[in-house]
């Protein structure tokens, strides 16, 4: 289920990604190229040569054999390259200054030090696709990899790899990695199976920055920073998207501070994470911690079946206004998390589990089933008033003492609590077991919870609309500036957010459609109605369950006529139906279009690709071709373009192309004639009736079919056949 804005329009692009196996042509024994594996002798070299001469072959594996490689020097991992670390192998890092030093980075004022710089670490590669690191040894910083930031020659990381493409980690130990035992940025389809990390004398375990598709099973990560985190920042020069995450039977510890987190770097948006059947043993900061704090928007989380001990802040999510981001970030949102057999058992001292949001950024649509939180307890009574919070820190303590020693809620809608979840103290707590602040929808059934002695209350409900607790005993419950919910049955309700949008004719509009819920109506079926002429309305899903969010697109074409319409949505289950509506005004200008980050899986021809600005006559089509643009119809006349390749009218790779859009724009794919419609576009790419001409011998004609695109990754598929596809985009 899609529940974020635009991801609707993005689904029929998404395809099951198939991982290439890393080229294994022939074995290079680092051996053979005059590695000693002593544990004294400098080979770093003799590996650097044995990865060239696997890169050169057209890919091979790089193999050590049992021994100690002493590598003072950096590794310059290269293409279709497999390390591969025979049983008590082990590449040892070494003290010095021999390291190469950290590149020079425009964009370091967004991140701290050691996510801003890569080349200062033991290994490292940008841009690589088909690489591999596979075995049964380990890669060692010895102890002497900096945990702050290193001076000139001195390491901080063991892997550092950007914009990577195809990335297998399988079967190896990392130890004693500094600031990171691996950092990746900017990397796409990355599998990880029987990993194991080792840095709890160290700082972090894994940091996966800004990558998307990535799949970690049976790892297990031991970190005294953040053990495992999902992170996106601007050391790359821009917002990229982040997500399609799974991770699955792995064992997680911290020291100071997460065990598994989202943040604090948190640029671009995160959607699509999958967590299931993870155990986590210590964290002095957050167990499941998730934080937007520059303006990232995530949702479309899952934890399922999960146990926890040990750690100081059980669950925190928070929103906050630090915006340490590039294009002047506004402030985020979290929503669409789903929490599900979840145990966890804190140590002392201890945070309450939290949610809080933002005055400016909500958390919303958060459902927490059979989820049973037991904290040390032991305060007082004290104020039940809000706590203080630092908008711009990340901590769980940037949040004063909660004054619940279970849930404490705030600046949050649509939460709820089912299926047996509860708290529990193991000292006496003088605190209520939930207090709730500025929220509406907030609900809790078959809800456990504990009485303090001196507590004044067991519920307080506070400016909150729309609260309900049933099926949960008899607590005490408080109502200032609130209202109570539970009174109606088998009932629900819609709401459309937002509830007004504005676009051009020929771009899409997307809305979610939120539901919410008293009794069990059953499923709900979407319709809509009243929708302008020359539109098409789809819904993602078209019957969605009670409680959960679909989405709505509009799409429109480019004579689609202007005007403001209101757009009835209405929602039946059973013999209930209930309305809402969404206002959309076809029209008014939008702000500058700006297009960055193409990428091509077609990589031999990927250099003719190119971003261009100013559609005209006469301008070459393709960048490997002479052939020009003849007649461009005035529509998309001056528009930004991309040359495609003639060439890659052949590749298969779906998607082919990516790019990123910074507003809601237009996308026009021009197809050669004689093929039509391309396979991959879905209903809502609309054909626009104009065409683009150029001069190859005979000319050819092209027909413009549009979609319109959230800002954000657009993804387009192959041509398969005939001249390749040209891309306007307005």
């Amino acid at each position: 289920m899609f529940r974020r804005l635009g991801a609707a329009v993005l689904a029929a692009l998404l395809t099951t990604t198939v991982l290439a196996e890393p080229a294994q042509a022939a074995v290079h024994n680092v051996k053979d190229y005059g590695a000693v594996g002593n544990g004294s002798a400098n080979d770093t070299a003799a590996i650097n040569r044995a990865i060239t001469a696997a890169n050169a072959a057209g890919g091979g594996t790089v193999q050590f054999p049992s021994g100690t490689y002493r590598s003072p020097n950096s590794i310059h991992l290269k293409s279709n390259v497999t390390i591969q670390l025979d049983a008590g192998a082990t590449i040892m890092g070494a003290s010095g200054t021999g390291y190469d030093p950290p590149e020079d980075n425009p964009w370091d004022e967004y991140q701290d030090y050691g996510h801003s710089h890569f080349h200062n670490a033991m290994i490292w590669g940008d841009r690589l696709t088909n690489i591999a690191f596979v075995g049964q040894g380990t890669i060692d910083g010895g102890g002497n990899l900096i945990t702050g930031n290193p001076g000139r020659g001195q390491a901080d990381k063991i892997i550092s790899l950007t914009r990577c493409e195809n990335l297998t980690v399988s079967g190896i130990k990392l130890r004693r990695g500094g600031h990171f035992a691996m950092l990746i940025n900017g990397c796409k389809n990355v599998v990880s199976d029987r990993l194991t990390i080792d840095t709890a004398s160290d700082r972090d375990g894994w940091n996966v920055i800004s990558t998307t598709n990535v799949t970690i099973t049976n790892g297990n990560f031991a970190g005294n920073d953040d053990a495992l985190a999902f992170k996106s920042d601007y050391a790359l020069g821009q917002k990229l998207a982040n997500g399609n995450v799974k991770v699955y039977d792995t064992k997680l510890s911290a020291g100071c501070c997460n065990a598994l987190m989202f943040g604090s770097e948190t640029c671009g948006d995160f959607t699509g994470y999958d967590f299931q059947r993870i155990d986590i043993k210590g964290s002095n900061k957050s167990g499941l911690g998730m934080v937007s704090m520059d303006g990232t928007n995530i949702s479309d989380v899952h934890y399922r079946d999960i146990t926890i001990s040990g750690v100081r802040s059980p669950i925190m999510m928070k929103v906050g206004a630090r915006k340490r981001c590039g294009n002047n970030p506004g402030v985020g949102s979290i929503r669409n998390i789903t929490y599900d057999n979840i145990t966890i058992n804190g140590a002392s001292p201890s945070f309450s589990p939290t949610i809080h949001g933002d005055q400016d950024g909500r958390i919303s649509d958060v459902t927490f089933t059979n989820v049973k939180i037991n904290v040390p307890g032991g305060n007082g009574t004290m104020s039940t008033n809000p706590p203080s919070n630092q908008r711009t820190n990340y901590n769980p303590n940037s949040i004063g003492t909660r004054p619940a020693y279970g849930w404490y809620i705030r600046y949050a809608d649509r939460i709820r609590f089912a299926g047996g979840s509860g708290v529990s103290f193991t000292s006496n707590d003088g605190r209520p077991a939930v207090i709730t602040d500025n929220s509406t929808d907030i609900s809790f059934d078959t809800f456990g919870w504990e009485r303090g002695s001196n507590s004044p209350t067991d519920f307080l409900f506070r400016n909150t609309t729309g609260f309900c607790v049933r099926n949960s005993g008899s607590p005490r419950i408080t109502n200032t500036g609130s209202t109570e919910k539970c009174g109606v049955s088998n009932d629900f309700s819609l709401t459309v957010d937002p509830a007004a949008r504005t676009i051009q004719p020929g771009e899409t509009a997307a809305y979610a459609i939120r539901t919410a819920f008293t009794g069990s109506p059953g499923p709900i079926s979407l319709d809509a109605e009243n929708v302008p002429a020359g539109a098409v309305v789809q819904f993602n899903p078209a019957t969605v369950n009670p409680g959960d969010t679909a989405t709505m697109t509009v799409a429109t074409l480019p004579d689609t006529p202007e005007g403001t319409s209101t757009i009835t949505v209405t929602g039946t289950a059973g013999s209930v139906t209930k309305s809402a509506t969404a206002r959309l005004t076809i029209g008014d200008a939008p702000g500058e279009l700006e297009l960055s980050g193409l990428s091509v899986a077609d990589t031999g021809n990927a250099g003719d690709w190119s971003l261009q600005t100013n559609l005209r006559t006469g301008v070459a089509q393709y960048g490997d071709r002479d052939f020009t643009f003849s007649a461009v119809p005035a529509e998309v006349a001056g528009a930004q373009w991309i040359r495609t390749a003639n060439d890659s009218k052949s590749a298969t790779q779906n998607p082919l192309a990516r790019f990123t859009i910074n507003r809601d724009a237009v996308v026009y794919v021009a197809v050669d004639t004689r093929l039509g419609k391309r396979p991959w576009m879905d209903a809502l790419w609309l054909d626009s009736g104009l065409q683009l001409v150029n001069t190859e011998g005979s000319p050819k004609t092209f027909r413009l079919y549009a979609k319109g695109f959230a800002a954000g990754e657009v993804q387009l598929g192959p041509n398969g056949g005939a001249s390749n596809y040209t891309v306007v985009i307005k």
